[in-house]
């Protein structure tokens, strides 16, 4: 299996970017999360210049994020830095739309934003709507602006099939956040497959997880493997938190233990499930370190369900059972030392 790693948008970035090129991973993303993070369009183009053969990746941006136009034009400008380097995730904008205080859009939307880019960036015309006006557009300037010659890869985020659907009639990949179970893989895979008009080849699929590889008698709920995880099980707590009163049923799958988590969550951040500023009190931090306090947040059944975790022949029997699914690159985000950890991955799967 290929392997890849996820980061936030920073200063330096493309100095982890030249390690993972030198490491022979085969991507390197950055997340679109416009209130959390930097912006992903600024780290990559650093990242383009800095290397030569690693692919870059969106991880992922939204039309209830960013205009068709606007995002085109950013991935035909790094495609024009990368070129056939680039990777475009698209999804309904579940985190970075919850992390203002809204909700992510439909799968309708994503779908026409998705066929608008894919569009654009190959160079053909696209419509463009706002309200009740509909207008046909496309690169006025090509050449040393923007480059819809090469081609930029697309996937869809998806949990369900509907979003699977989307990949399946836009030829799309698909990505997805934590999850590791291969039945759930397969049933993408079939919804994919059955909403594809032309399958001449399947494209690709990617799932985004941490990785700690156990040391010889170390517990797998030490410190140190929370550490590793806790800001994927955090990210969890906090979506439950989030839509507990929008989305009860969610909250229903989680078991009596978790639940508890998810409500010393609230009650630690000073919020409630029903606060309108709540988003503001859940997700500071998100996706980074989690403080030392919140360990305990970090419960073993999820760190199962969304990470990998284990000993290393362990690890490579999971991510032999993904690959079975149908996965093709295994993302990690990594937040303690992420040199180090991107050592590990490499040494794992490269």
């Amino acid at each position: 299996m290929r392997a890849g790693v996820v980061v936030a948008a920073q200063p330096g970035v493309e100095d982890l970017a030249v390690q993972a090129e030198e490491l022979g991973l085969h991507s390197f993303w950055v997340n679109d999360t416009p209130m959390v993070h930097g912006d992903p369009f600024v780290a990559l183009s650093l990242c383009a210049k800095a290397t030569s053969r690693i692919r870059l990746g969106i991880g992922v941006t939204s039309p209830a994020l960013r205009s068709a136009p606007a995002a085109a034009s950013g991935l035909a400008s790094l495609n024009a830095l990368a070129p056939g380097r680039i990777i475009c995730g698209v999804g309904t904008g579940n985190t970075a739309r919850r992390t203002l205080g809204m909700p992510p859009t439909t799968t309708a939307r994503l779908e026409d934003f998705t066929a608008g880019l894919q569009d654009l960036c190959a160079g053909r015309s696209a419509d463009y709507r706002e309200g009740g006006r509909v207008g046909e557009i496309r690169f006025l300037h090509t050449g040393a602006h923007v480059n819809t010659a090469d081609p930029i890869e697309f996937v869809v985020a998806a949990l369900g099939p509907q979003a699977a659907g989307v990949a399946g009639r836009r030829g799309a990949g698909l990505i997805s956040f934590g999850l590791l179970d291969p039945t759930a893989w397969h049933a993408l895979h079939d919804a994919r497959r059955h909403a594809s008009q032309v399958t001449p080849r399947a494209p690709d699929s990617y799932v985004v997880t941490s990785l700690h590889i156990l040391d010889a008698d170390e517990d797998s709920r030490s410190d140190t493997a929370r550490d590793a995880t806790g800001h994927l099980v955090l990210s969890l707590l906090a979506f439950a938190a989030d839509t507990a009163a929008e989305k009860p049923a969610f909250a229903e799958q989680l078991s009596p233990e978790e639940r508890g988590a998810v409500q010393r969550l609230l009650d630690r951040r000073g919020t409630t499930a029903t606060a309108p500023d709540r988003h503001t009190k859940l997700y500071p931090n998100y996706l980074a370190r989690i403080a030392p306090q919140d360990r305990d947040l970090v419960l073993s059944s999820l760190m199962n369900t969304l990470a990998l975790v284990g000993t290393r022949n362990n690890l490579l029997a999971r991510i032999t059972r993904l690959e079975q699914a149908g996965i093709n690159e295994l993302l990690i985000q990594p937040v303690i030392d992420p040199p180090t950890e991107m050592a590990q991955l490499a040494t794992l799967l490269t």
